[in-house]
């Protein structure tokens, strides 16, 4: 498995922009679809983008597109959320999520990751 470590959380206010980072220190990295989530407090856990293994498909939720984009890069380990014109509806905790089996496109399900992150909070003010 891979360890996952989530940075770029924050306060902002409405209308601004974030950029979550989600680095493997340790592990294969290249080759795992990974997703992302979030967690509102008295919420279920909610998922937001994913990125196939190669990077070449990239998927969003409804809540999301068109404001939020993620991106691979293999060289670094990493994986980003870019996060624009937020809302007061998207203060949660993120996490990033590393697929259980490789070569995967991605997936909405918590069950096909294997990997997760210790989570970063974004706040968004109105």
């Amino acid at each position: 498995q891979v360890q996952l470590v989530e940075s770029g959380g924050g306060l902002v206010q409405a209308g601004g922009s974030l950029r979550l980072s989600c680095a493997a220190s340790e592990g294969t990295f290249n080759n795992y679809a990974m997703g992302w989530f979030r967690q509102a407090p008295g919420k279920e856990r909610e998922w937001v983008a994913a990125i196939s293994w190669n990077g070449a498909s990239t998927y969003y939720a409804g809540s999301v597109k068109g404001r939020f984009t993620v991106s691979r890069d293999d060289a670094k380990k990493t994986v980003y959320l870019q996060m624009n014109s937020l809302k007061p509806e998207d203060t949660a905790v993120y996490f990033c999520a590393a697929s259980i089996g490789p070569y995967g496109l991605g997936s909405q399900q918590p069950v096909d990751f294997g990997s997760w992150g210790q989570g970063t909070q974004v706040t968004v003010s109105s």
